[in-house]
């Protein structure tokens, strides 16, 4: 079931390059937000979840829900790292009639579980899928990656309440906790410290990390359920636009695509070719 692990690092590095080239190619936004969940898409994909780029939808898969959808370029990039469809899709990302989609879509994408894009409704489906897996007495996990922006969102806490209400504890949600969201900071727009406390107090298993750091991003997310009976919450605290220098924690970055000067400077500090 599972694809062999690799080296994750390595793997973040390749999706960075991807996500800068796709998001020039298309002139796209949110380069920003793909940077920031990279690292924990990277330790994902490469060494915690039960998936198999050849039987995507393999009954007994761990499921993977981006609510997050405009960090799509992200998850593509891995997925295509993964060998769950061709690297040269990346090159036409957001081309008309391509496959790939500015926000995230499943028609037609291997190992894409929904589509996503209006914030707030990735944790709801992915409580669906693990209730019916608890019901079924199904051993698979889900893994829901949402930003903190969409923590604003009444329906993100709906689901916040109902997951341990039926004590889903194979549910994960992972906040990519990088503190910019579409027009200023999360604090200027809506303050949502303490955060970890929120979630603990609406009856989940909480754990606070690094979310760049490897080793503590599979640390936490091999090791679920954190407690028996009640739903685990990863506040990863991570920078937007991690690994681009001119990038990281700068609000502009969450609309702009990088220019061809751009472009060759940021791949230039990966470590790639222009």
């Amino acid at each position: 079931m599972k694809a062999p692990q690799v080296d994750t690092r390595e793997l973040a590095r390749r999706i960075r390059v991807h996500c800068l080239r796709m998001t020039h190619h298309a002139e796209a936004s949110h380069i920003g937000t793909c940077l920031s969940c990279t690292d924990l898409l990277a330790v994902l994909y490469g060494s915690v979840l039960q998936v198999d780029p050849a039987a995507p939808q393999a009954p007994g898969r761990d499921r993977f829900i981006l609510s997050k959808g405009h960090g799509a370029a992200a998850v593509y990039a891995v997925l295509a790292e993964r060998g769950f469809f061709p690297r040269e899709w990346l090159a036409r990302y957001c081309d008309d009639g391509a496959p790939l989609a500015g926000h995230i879509t499943h028609h037609g994408v291997p190992g894409v579980e929904f589509s996503t894009g209006s914030l707030g409704h990735g944790l709801g489906l992915g409580c669906g899928v693990a209730l019916a897996a608890h019901r079924d007495g199904q051993p698979w996990r889900t893994f829901v990656l949402l930003s903190d922006g969409e923590c604003d969102e009444g329906s993100t806490w709906e689901a916040a309440l109902f997951a341990p209400h039926h004590r889903l504890d194979r549910l994960t949600a992972i906040v990519d906790y990088n503190k910019i969201q579409s027009f200023g900071s999360v604090r200027e727009i809506l303050d949502l410290d303490p955060l970890a406390d929120k979630w603990r107090t609406f009856g989940w298993a909480v754990r606070e990390i690094d979310g760049h750091d490897h080793d503590a991003i599979h640390a936490a997310l091999a090791d679920v359920p954190w407690e028996p009976g009640r739903p685990n919450c990863l506040v990863a605290h991570t920078t937007k636009g991690k690994g681009v220098s001119f990038m990281e924690g700068e609000l502009l970055w969450h609309y702009r695509s990088p220019n061809d000067e751009q472009l060759a400077a940021a791949l230039r500090e990966l470590g790639e070719t222009p």
